[in-house]
């Protein structure tokens, strides 16, 4: 399998790091994943500054050193010949590791008819750092496990006051009431580069979103529901379980095409 780290390109599996790397240790890294469309990293699409953007600002924050960006662009060059989805690490003393994956097989069937997502009440299921992409990815990690355990496909996270704010690889949206909702940035959640590329595709086309906090009671009157993110675009959400209820929508809704129509040209 091929990858690139530290400047260079590599086949294989295993990447050698000191076992007492912060990286290994504390999950010491950040990153971004992103779709190349058109074999092309300057497509519309590909969002290549805003994923760069998101590196660098997580860096900052940080107070990490920044990769050589040329570099990181030479490695993502070489990689998207083979793979349409690229995930890219930053260390904190500038390495920078690049691996690839296909799409998934069954992408435009879920992409149709939907999945099942489950909620994920309680503590350890909550993100670190939420709204950064750090390698400290455990709590998204177990709460996705457990929700396959369940036969669902997702796991939705949730605050300390049971709202819903994301699932574990992707920003949720939800229409009712003759409109978009997502839930509100400052929730504590990832900010991520397909949600804010939604936000304004749907305020180009003059129509409103709401961000609201996702409570029961505004979840309850959704007429359809979806997750988003940088390598499957929107796919509804048709059946979401709790400890205790089972909430259905349609995942045909005419309005999640609507949404789809983002990507169109992609």
């Amino acid at each position: 399998m091929p990858y690139w780290f530290n400047g260079q390109p590599h086949q294989g599996n295993h990447l050698e790091i000191a076992v007492d790397d912060p990286a290994f240790i504390y999950g010491a890294t950040t990153f971004t994943t992103l779709r190349v469309y058109h074999h092309d990293l300057d497509h519309p699409l590909t969002h290549w500054s805003d994923h760069c953007q998101r590196l660098g600002q997580a860096l900052a924050a940080c107070q990490w050193s920044d990769p050589d960006w040329p570099v990181v662009r030479q490695g993502a060059e070489w990689l998207k010949a083979e793979f349409p989805i690229l995930r890219i690490t930053c260390f904190p003393d500038g390495q920078e590791l690049i691996t690839g994956r296909p799409l998934p097989a069954d992408l435009d069937r879920l992409q149709r008819e939907g999945i099942m997502a489950w909620v994920a009440q309680g503590e350890v299921y909550r993100r670190s750092l939420p709204s950064y992409k750090t390698g400290n990815y455990l709590g998204s990690w177990l709460a996705l496990r457990a929700a396959q355990r369940q036969g669902a496909r997702e796991a939705i996270l949730t605050n300390g006051a049971g709202d819903w704010l994301e699932t574990s690889t992707g920003n949720l949206w939800g229409w009712a009431q003759g409109q978009w909702w997502t839930p509100p940035g400052q929730a504590g959640l990832l900010p991520g580069v397909t949600r804010q590329y939604l936000l304004d595709y749907l305020q180009r086309q003059g129509l409103a979103v709401c961000q609201a906090p996702w409570t029961k009671a505004v979840v309850a009157g959704f007429e359809a529901l979806a997750y988003a993110n940088s390598g499957l675009q929107v796919v509804p959400i048709h059946t979401v379980l709790g400890d205790r209820s089972r909430l259905e929508f349609n995942p045909y809704h005419r309005e999640l095409q609507a949404l789809c129509w983002a990507f169109q040209g992609g």
